[in-house]
């Protein structure tokens, strides 16, 4: 009975031991297999940082040359002697001014439709003829978003105006308004009167270009 009593402690004894060490060889085996998926996703996530970094500063250097480029090009624009309309770059008369100016004066880049209807004002005046009305609807408010939806096509602004004059007055405003160097569209004309005393309705539009925005911005890696 001894011996029996023995053998199945001994027996109990082994069980327990294999139990444990199965146990423990388990947990190292589980624990390893977690280890290793998380050194393996960290590795993988490092890898996509090294390379989303390599392609940042592969594009930083790339438009560094870029702005390079654009600030020669922007000066041999700016400081020729005669500017793109044959006046001189330094000089304050009509045709005067340095080409980034006259572009500026061609092509806003903001919406401003007092200023256009003081340019009117001053247009009208130098062709020695009467106004009687410069009309137009103001649409600061609804054109103040149209900048930030990044859309680089020119916006028209409205206008109309009614003058009256000699009808050679009235011919050069005509010529002025198709030479002018911002862009002004004719949609209807209307004369009415004679020669000496003529009256000029006409309906147009002009137009400004919203400035294109430069927005630097972050990319989270995962």
């Amino acid at each position: 009975m001894a011996n029996a009593s023995t053998k199945r402690s001994l027996i109990s004894k082994a069980n327990s031991t294999i139990v444990v060490s199965t146990g423990v060889a388990a947990f190292l085996i589980i624990f390893s297999l977690v280890a290793a998926k998380a050194l393996i996703s960290q590795a993988g996530y490092q890898n996509r940082v090294i390379s989303a970094k390599k392609t940042a500063v592969t594009q930083l250097k790339a438009d560094l040359d870029a702005r390079d480029s654009l600030v020669a090009s922007y000066k041999a624009f700016v400081i020729t002697p005669t500017n793109m309309i044959g006046g001189a770059s330094t000089g304050t008369g009509p045709q005067d001014g340095d080409n980034a100016k006259l572009t500026l004066d061609a092509l806003p880049s903001a919406y401003d439709f007092p200023a256009l209807a003081t340019t009117l004002e001053k247009i009208l005046s130098g062709q020695n003829l009467q106004i009687q009305s410069i009309t137009g609807t103001d649409q600061e408010l609804t054109q103040s978003n149209v900048g930030a939806a990044g859309s680089p096509a020119p916006v028209p602004m409205p206008f109309q105006i009614q003058v009256s004059g000699s009808y050679t007055s009235i011919q050069s405003l005509v010529d002025l308004f198709n030479h002018s160097i911002r862009p002004f569209q004719i949609k209807t004309l209307d004369l009415s009167g004679n020669q000496s005393n003529m009256v000029l309705a006409i309906t147009a539009q002009t137009y400004y270009q919203p400035e294109k925005t430069f927005n630097i911005t972050t990319k989270v890696t995962k």
